[in-house]
């Protein structure tokens, strides 16, 4: 059943999408137009293809330095959600930089700013962390906590000595041979 909070996100996100799949063509255009009128086309194509390629090198570098810290901290036994985010946002700057515009080039520029990655994982924090199951952190009984439930059982194994001189006949032949005389 869902809730009105849930009904409603649809619709929203729905506009969210309509207005990124025409808005941001629409303002891109405006922008090549506008700045390629003032520098030039060639300066123009120049600039989008130099931040691009500033904007890989700069991802690059970044990446590695969150990859590093995320494998100190899996090393601690600490889940670093913090780095993912990050590491996430990295991914779509790089998205965004190699997307030919200004707009989506700006975008790309500020996520591969550390600061505003880590106001964007203040921001969406709890709705981070509700999400996330943190299996380094031990259960209220001291056991380590298991990605599912434990199913405690006993068994018996049981010895058909009838059995062992049919065993290598339950095997499949070499070459899947069943069937056909030897």
């Amino acid at each position: 059943m869902r809730t009105q909070k849930q009904t409603a996100a649809g619709p929203r996100f729905g506009l969210i999408l309509l207005v990124a799949f025409i808005g941001v063509p629409l303002l891109e255009i405006a922008l090549f137009i506008e700045i390629g009128g003032w520098i030039g086309l060639g300066p123009t194509l120049a600039l989008i293809v130099l931040t691009a390629v500033i904007g890989a090198w700069m991802m690059r570098q970044q990446g590695i330095g969150v990859l590093m810290r995320a494998q100190r901290q899996l090393a601690d036994g600490v889940l670093p959600v913090m780095e993912v985010f990050e590491g996430l946002c990295l991914v779509i700057a790089g998205a965004l930089l190699l997307t030919p515009g200004f707009f989506t080039d700006a975008l790309g520029a500020l996520l591969l700013v550390p600061a505003v990655r880590r106001g964007l994982y203040r921001r969406l924090r709890s709705h981070i962390e509700a999400h996330v199951v943190d299996v380094s952190r031990p259960r209220q009984d001291g056991a380590p906590a298991s990605p599912g439930p434990t199913i405690q059982a006993e068994y018996e194994e049981i010895d058909d000595p009838d059995r062992s001189d049919r065993r290598d006949q339950d095997i499949p032949p070499p070459r899947g041979d069943w069937g056909r005389p030897p």
